[in-house]
């Protein structure tokens, strides 16, 4: 692998962690203004509980060593949940200052998945 795309993976990786796990902290301790959004959006206020929990165990999965399938997993879950928060915001009609944190976390996901190292990939054996 190029250092150029260790480079890019590491920075990636680690904003995407530092991002997954502020907003999980957030959503943990349910800060006001993190409910008040999520009734905005129209869920129930327990799910940041939850979100708040894949996070930081996506977090740790994604930044440990081996486990490739968990990986995918956790990239596949922060993927869903990113889109999925892209998604919701556009529906209700919300201003691009509260969609590009998403937006943001969403492509620093794809980047860490799409730059990743082959010892943190599925190897398919034939």
């Amino acid at each position: 692998m190029p250092k150029r795309d260790k480079v890019i993976y590491w920075v990636a990786t680690c904003w995407l962690a530092l991002g997954m796990v502020s907003t999980g902290i957030v959503q943990l301790l349910k800060v006001d203004n993190e409910v008040e959004n999520i009734a905005k959006l129209g869920y129930p206020i327990y799910l940041l509980t939850l979100l708040a929990i894949w996070k930081f165990l996506g977090v740790i999965t994604i930044l440990i060593p081996k486990f490739p399938l968990l990986k995918e997993w956790a990239y596949a879950g922060f993927f869903f949940a990113m889109s999925g928060a892209v998604f919701s915001h556009i529906a209700t009609g919300n201003p691009i200052s509260e969609i590009l944190p998403s937006v943001l976390l969403l492509t620093l996901t794809v980047v860490s998945w799409y730059f990743r190292p082959t010892d943190r990939k599925i190897v398919l054996s034939k």
